[in-house]
């Protein structure tokens, strides 16, 4: 995994100030393999409840994290009960680490 044990601990507070404590980061996509270099932060965020406005909650951590690793695109993908469910959420899933 291309992370610093610092960059994760920003991804997990990001994540909770917006999404709250029990949501679930997981890290997917180029930066899960350690063989490769740059690329973006994919990561998939799970909820256990409903989001009322998930374009919304997606750019706000995605924002948040961009300003904090100083431009490096950050792509937000969200799981939650009211929301379609996509082959890139079992991509993510089987492939994607738990942060």
């Amino acid at each position: 995994m291309r992370l610093t044990e610092h960059q994760v601990q920003i991804i997990k507070q990001a994540v909770a100030m917006f999404a709250g404590e029990s949501a679930q980061v997981t890290l997917f996509g180029s930066r899960v393999d350690d063989d490769k270099k740059g690329g973006d932060v994919d990561l998939l965020v799970t909820l256990n409840d409903e989001v009322e406005h998930p374009a919304e909650l997606s750019a706000k951590i995605s924002a948040r994290l961009i300003r904090l690793f100083q431009g490096r695109k950050v792509d937000v993908l969200l799981s939650a009960p009211n929301l379609k469910h996509l082959p890139i959420h079992s991509i993510a899933t089987h492939k994607g680490v738990l942060l």
